[in-house]
């Protein structure tokens, strides 16, 4: 067998698994992948510096010397957007994960124990949640300052909406007859929510994560945009757009591009999310 052979076999079962995968989720990881590698790399795909004024180049439209054109104090806006990446993921990555290591905490007591435990879990988020989440970030923002750790604590304490998820997903394994067994032979509590009922609710708290967020990078993008979010100079994609919504008709793309990374991005994190819960939902097979 040559080596070229050698090489067609070993790469085949690859082949043959990612021809499997749903579009849907392909198209996704790609998208990720692309706006990870401009956030941890932004240095790589930037030849201007985004933060340094050219009074030359004062809103020029898209062209050769600059892709996407320039904003109104000469800044590239390609620049200014990769560099925002990194604050849309970062942020919305963190927080996030916040929202997951709270609220799936929450949920996956209050759904293994339930009684007393259950019910104050309950009382506590549906208090969270009847508290309009706006009005809350913009009392906590004027208090503390609109830093980027504010903004993660604010919306990773307040988002609490995956317990609820965890929860439905807990009381349904916790009858499962792998967990009365471990019951009847003595198994530990902590031992049986580690080793059986966590594994089994992962799924579901994976897809919430992916979801959550393309939702949090959309209220980064908002509290920017209102001026409650990340303050200039640095480039957030919110704070584009508000900059840019006073010259809509002398220079669009300040707006359109800014627009369609949060699009675009969002959908991502939506399409790769729905194409999880599909694969690792048994339900849906």
């Amino acid at each position: 067998m040559t080596q070229t052979a050698k090489l067609r076999v070993r790469t085949r079962p690859f082949g043959l698994w990612l021809a499997r995968l749903p579009r849907p989720l392909i198209a996704g990881g790609l998208i990720i992948t692309i706006s990870l590698m401009l956030a941890v790399f932004p240095s790589l795909f930037t030849p201007y510096d985004p933060l340094t004024f050219d009074y030359n180049a004062l809103m020029q439209a898209p062209s050769w010397a600059h892709a996407w054109g320039t904003d109104n104090f000469g800044r590239d806006v390609l620049d200014r957007l990769i560099f925002g990446t990194r604050v849309a993921l970062g942020i919305g990555a963190m927080a996030t994960l916040l929202n997951m290591l709270f609220g799936g905490f929450l949920g996956l007591i209050g759904g293994f124990f339930r009684g007393a435990t259950d019910a104050s879990i309950m009382r506590f988020l549906e208090i969270i949640n009847s508290i309009p989440f706006l009005v809350l970030a913009l009392l906590i923002i004027s208090l503390w300052g609109s830093s980027i750790p504010t903004l993660i604590f604010t919306l990773g304490i307040f988002g609490l909406g995956p317990a609820r998820i965890i929860r439905s997903e807990v009381l349904s394994v916790r009858e499962e007859d792998y967990i009365l067994a471990a019951r009847a032979i003595g198994a530990p509590t902590g031992r049986i929510i580690v080793r059986h009922v966590l594994p089994n609710a992962i799924a579901s708290l994976l897809i919430v994560t992916t979801m959550s967020i393309g939702v949090n990078i959309i209220v980064v993008a908002g509290l920017s945009f209102l001026g409650f979010g990340v303050r200039p100079p640095i480039p957030s994609w919110g704070a584009m757009l508000q900059q840019a919504q006073e010259f809509m008709r002398s220079a669009w793309w300040m707006a359109v591009y800014p627009g369609l990374c949060i699009i675009i991005t969002v959908f991502g994190f939506n399409i790769l999310g729905d194409s999880l819960r599909d694969v690792l939902d048994p339900r849906l097979k």
